[in-house]
């Protein structure tokens, strides 16, 4: 505990580069940081950081001295959170990363349901692809992940998973639009509107295409999967999108129809938090009504 201000410090350092670019955030002089972060080093009976030329960066020593840190911060959080628990005060921060999917719906309703009884919690939404999304839970940035098709899954400890077909989405006037499923080559013969390849949706697509010895040649690629739906709505353009991030009901413009999984097997959307680490209370409770929530969607 008390050296939870110099670690403060030390962050400061790492994000900014500099000694005196952290003073100034900050608000102390460079000197007077120097010597805390000097002073620590001595303590602890090694230099955590580089000291170069234009800057400074964490050393081997202080990588590992900065995990131990993010990983106190967090238990500490934790023991606060459960503290609150026994005055029957519900309180903390929960911090998510997650897929684009999860935005438009599910996540808001899940939030907004847990803050009418928990009031005192609030939120942090970080959003991520699925190699961004592991990586935040490596670096103590966020609790949990949702993210679709995870790319490595070395650290990532699933507390859920769920089947999510990908599907195809158009102008109800398409073509395409009165089918109940549909195969990939069908939709390979018209204009199509994707996602990047860091996105689990895009790497399912493209293996498909391959075992049927086409390609993707995509009119758009964009990392925006709102403008995805917002342009296969304008025309003949067909983009691809998850079920959870579909709601059928705001979307009259737009038809969802599922491929055919003889051409692309359905992808898994997981719920995960680093493995091994002790979330705080509040976070543990909000991966609760989210496994039940995603489990009452019939997945």
């Amino acid at each position: 505990m008390r050296h939870l201000k110099v670690y403060q410090m030390i962050e400061a350092v790492t994000r900014a580069g500099s000694i005196r670019k952290a003073a100034e955030d900050m608000n102390i002089t460079a000197s007077a940081l120097n010597r805390r972060i000097q002073g620590f080093e001595q303590e602890f009976g090694s230099e955590i950081f580089e000291r170069l030329p234009r800057g400074m960066r964490l050393n081997p020593a202080g990588e590992l001295l900065l995990h131990h840190i993010r990983a106190q911060k967090t238990d500490l959080a934790r023991v606060q959170s459960q503290v609150a628990d026994l005055s029957g005060v519900r309180r903390g921060h929960v911090t998510i990363a997650c897929s684009q999917a999860l935005l438009p719906y599910f996540l808001p309703r899940q939030i907004a349901l847990y803050r009418r009884d928990h009031p005192g919690v609030t939120f942090s939404v970080r959003v991520r692809d699925r190699v961004q999304a592991e990586k935040d839970l490596v670096s103590f940035h966020s609790d949990l992940a949702l993210v679709f098709e995870p790319a490595h899954m070395v650290d990532f400890e699933v507390l859920y998973a769920i089947d999510q077909p990908v599907h195809a989405i158009m102008s109800r006037a398409h073509p395409l639009a009165a089918a109940r499923t549909l195969r990939l080559r069908q939709c390979l013969d018209y204009d199509l509107v994707v996602p990047g390849p860091q996105y689990g949706v895009r790497t399912l697509l493209d293996r498909a295409a391959k075992r049927i010895g086409r390609q993707l040649e995509p009119a758009l690629e964009t990392e925006s999967f709102e403008m995805i739906r917002h342009f296969a709505a304008l025309g003949q353009t067909i983009g691809f999108q998850i079920p959870i991030g579909l709601n059928p009901a705001a979307h009259e413009d737009v038809a969802s129809i599922p491929l055919s999984e003889s051409d692309l097997p359905a992808g898994q959307l997981y719920l995960g938090q680093l493995r091994g680490r002790a979330l705080p209370v509040a976070s543990i409770r909000f991966a609760q009504q989210l496994t039940a929530a995603l489990d009452a969607t019939g997945g």
